[in-house]
């Protein structure tokens, strides 16, 4: 049982890599900005 579900995980983390590959290769990767990284400007100040 344990193998199974390993080899199904692995399996899907092959596709989603080459997805990512494949993206990457044609620019479509997009860098996303951290939330929570912005300094915040107090008003009134």
């Amino acid at each position: 049982m344990a193998d199974n579900y390993l080899e199904r995980q692995y399996e899907e983390y092959e596709k989603r890599k080459a997805a990512w590959e494949k993206a990457k290769r044609l620019g479509k990767v997009k860098k996303t900005p951290q939330t929570g990284s912005t300094p915040t400007t107090s008003p009134g100040k």
